[in-house]
């Protein structure tokens, strides 16, 4: 007989289970299952089209499964979306702005949304506008924002109302070392505080650099998954993905490539 599971026992931060998305005759994710713990710093690595931005989508809200079911703390994010949304805090990858705002403009919108008094938002935007360097750039509509300080003002309205997960698609594409040197920083306070962050990146050096635990998707599917050293194996992260995609296409012979001598 197996023993009850302790009262203190906390659920996974996300947890994916069978999780299906057709889209016309493409199967972009194919029975994927994941469960990500709470207090990680988890990184979902995959070759273009692997499904990663699909699963992510599915996983907080924006894109309806076609099976399958994600969990948010223990609460079922499609049977009790109300109560799951506030917990989570999402970056999606290419999604529009109301950018005829101001960048303090659109973080208080952002706090407006998620039900928090002004005087609470007014302090919260103005310390994130200030941990991202933006203080200034905060009275200038969004919409003449260069493509890094649009990630980052993003990332503050994912931000604003204090979430337990946060999920950040590409968070650090376009983004200059300075600028991601401060978004690694808060990061990495938000986990120290119990926080759970997920992203997706194509730089396995930067997935290495910052994330404790790493999943590996290819074609909708999960190859491997767990801790960051558990599926290195003693080997980099690139070095183990390419070994787990079934390594690299052979070098194209570009006979025409060459420089004229004429």
């Amino acid at each position: 007989m197996s023993r009850p599971a302790p009262d203190d026992v906390q659920p996974p931060a996300l947890a994916l289970r069978g999780l299906v998305k057709r889209f016309g005759t493409t199967l972009a994710v194919a029975g994927l299952d994941l469960e990500i713990p709470a207090g990680s710093f988890y990184g979902v690595v995959g070759p273009n089209g692997a499904g990663k931005t699909t699963t992510l989508s599915m996983a907080t809200g924006l894109l309806l499964p076609d099976h399958g079911s994600v969990h948010v703390h223990g609460v079922d994010l499609w049977a009790r979306p109300a109560a799951a949304a506030p917990l989570l805090g999402v970056l999606p990858d290419g999604m529009r702005l109301f950018d005829r705002l101001t960048g303090a403009e659109l973080i208080s919108y952002a706090g407006l949304l998620r039900g928090l008094d002004r005087d609470v938002i007014a302090a919260r935007r103005d310390d994130l506008l200030v941990a991202l360097d933006l203080n200034v750039a905060g009275r200038t509509l969004v919409a003449d924002y260069s493509a890094g300080m649009t990630k980052k003002i993003a990332l503050a309205c994912a931000l604003v109302h204090a979430p337990r997960l946060l999920v950040l698609d590409e968070p650090f594409e376009a983004v200059d070392p300075v600028s991601a040197g401060a978004i690694r920083a808060i990061l990495h306070q938000f986990v120290a505080a119990g926080g759970t962050v997920v992203l997706s990146s194509h730089v396995m050096a930067l997935v290495e650099r910052v994330c404790d635990h790493v999943a590996v998707v290819a074609a909708g599917r999960v190859l491997a998954a767990g801790s960051l050293e558990a599926v290195r194996a003693g080997q980099s992260l690139e070095e183990r993905f390419v070994g787990l995609l079934g390594g690299g296409p052979a070098e194209p012979e570009l006979t025409w490539l060459r420089p004229s001598s004429a």
